[in-house]
């Protein structure tokens, strides 16, 4: 049995580095074709798509409930949001810096600007060909443009539903994983560790105690609450907890950059001195390699953004939005939200506290690349600073479990029919359950090998119909900031394209 797991373990890591490897490459030169082929779009038409997201926040046709089975652009934005923003922004950026140096950061910019238009096309696509299931849902994703669209092209019938059916096996696998195992372990480990209970805690099962089985049951029952409610109930719960808890971890982060203001240029310089040239003592060793730091850098930003995966498109098909470059808007802001601002201001927070020394990358006693974020809060807050954190990886960790969910819930109809998501939202709970309790980290690598997995077809599907996405950006563009008087690109069926007109 020891050498079947490391057996496994082996082909995990070779699968995993050719992945975040070769894979990563695909992932940012997918970024720069589309950035180059929209012309910057996310540049040269900043102003449109920042009034058209959150300058319509209070819109009604943007941000109030929907009628039927669909959910509204800004419920699509926080559920989005929601899968997105987890323990990566918070561990994943302190790890990055540990790792890279202050570096890294800048490449996290560098993936999230590209990955703006990568994010943007996925959408685009995602409302072009979704369609609705038996219950009246719209239903879109990587799957159906893999199908549909690539599917459709001359002598790819069989390459695109092949990989259709794999983005949809590895998406299942992923939101069992990191969108349930992954996220309620840190929930776990950081509550036991922040709010101490010793008589809990003094009952061992193996190597969890009753405190972890507690918190465990806990959040099992709260997340059935929600996810038994569909993609409504997940929705309406995001919408209220996502800006929250944003707001609150930027509030939170602007006092201790604030109160460390003198260090603030101290921490910018660093990010752009060590981005091409590696420190000369980082951590205990002689360097770091240029090549590492833009990996780990990059791999970090798509970690946090999920742009170029295919996942966040799956629940923006479900919006009542009828352009589709009116939703790929809302995936430009997710991207720019999610790693611009909450993942600048974690690492302005890490690199202005004094918790690790920006010359030779020595950490602060203590810490370490988990818990170096509420060290960093702690220098200013004492304890509460540590249980600030704490509180934080559980409204980004369980929110990201909740949109996870529906992830999983459309690629398990993809494979298995409407009738049969029920059960998988069961198998999903007792996922979570199993989160709290498992401390093997191999269930982690694996799941991270299915979550970069599920990039490589999506980005096959982005870059063989890249064509079409300048072509529906290009008529967006004719008809609503050139005022031309062309026919709408909606979708890319007739029947859907002529009731969507209708809507217009």
């Amino acid at each position: 049995m020891v050498n079947f797991f490391e057996a496994l373990t082996k082909f995990n890591n070779d699968v995993n580095s050719f992945v975040w490897g070769k894979g990563l490459y695909l992932l940012l030169a997918t970024g720069l074709i589309m950035t180059v082929i929209t012309g910057v779009f996310q540049i040269t038409h900043i102003g449109h798509w920042f009034s058209q997201t959150i300058g319509k926040i209070f819109n009604k046709d943007v941000s109030g409930h929907v009628k039927g089975k669909s959910i509204s652009q800004f419920q699509a934005l926080c559920t989005a949001l929601a899968a997105t923003i987890g323990v990566g922004n918070i561990a994943g950026v302190a790890a990055a810096i540990v790792g890279g140096g202050p570096g890294a950061v800048f490449w996290m910019w560098i993936a999230a600007f590209l990955g703006m238009m990568t994010n943007y096309s996925e959408n685009v696509l995602g409302i072009y060909y979704r369609r609705k299931n038996t219950d009246g849902e719209w239903s879109g994703g990587a799957m159906y443009y893999l199908r549909d669209g690539l599917g459709k092209m001359k002598g790819c019938k069989w390459i695109g539903t092949i990989l259709a059916v794999l983005f949809s096996i590895f998406a299942v696998l992923a939101s069992f994983g990191i969108g349930a195992m992954g996220q309620i372990n840190k929930i776990v480990v950081n509550m036991v560790d922040a709010f101490k209970i010793p008589a809990l805690e003094a009952i061992p099962f193996g190597d969890v105690t009753v405190y972890h089985l507690i918190i465990g049951i806990v959040l099992v029952v709260i997340a059935a609450l929600i996810i038994l409610g569909g993609l409504k109930r997940i929705a309406n719960f995001a919408e209220k907890v996502v800006p929250f808890m944003v707001v609150l971890f930027v509030a939170g982060s602007l006092i201790v950059v604030g109160v460390n203001y003198a260090s603030i240029g101290a921490a910018f310089v660093s990010i752009f001195k060590y981005a091409f040239t590696g420190p000369a003592i980082w951590g205990g060793v002689a360097g770091i390699a240029v090549k590492e730091i833009v990996t780990l850098g990059c791999k970090r930003g798509v970690f946090s953004n999920e742009a170029g995966l295919g996942s966040s498109v799956m629940v923006h098909s479900n919006t009542n939005v009828v352009e589709p470059v009116r939703q790929g808007l809302w995936g430009i802001f997710e991207v720019f939200a999610d790693t611009m601002v909450v993942c600048t201001m974690t690492a302005l927070v890490v690199l202005t506290s004094g918790v690790i020394d920006l010359d030779t990358g020595v950490l602060m006693q203590g810490a370490t690349d988990a818990n170096l974020v509420a060290k960093a809060f702690s220098t200013l807050f004492g304890v509460w600073g540590e249980r600030f954190i704490a509180i934080a990886i559980l409204l980004f960790a369980f929110t990201t479990v909740l949109g996870w969910d529906h992830y999983g819930t459309k690629a398990w109809e993809y494979l298995f029919g409407t009738k049969s998501t029920k059960l998988y939202k069961v198998i999903h709970l007792v996922m979570i359950f199993f989160g709290a309790l498992l401390t093997s980290s191999l269930a982690w690598d694996i799941s991270d090998t299915f979550n970069g997995l599920m990039m490589v077809p999506n980005l096959i599907g982005v870059l063989a119909l890249s064509g079409l996405v300048v072509k529906i950006t290009r008529n967006y563009i004719d008809r609503n900031l050139k005022h031309k008087d062309l026919k709408p690109m909606l979708s890319a069926f007739p029947d859907v394209q002529e009731e969507e007109e209708k809507r217009l």
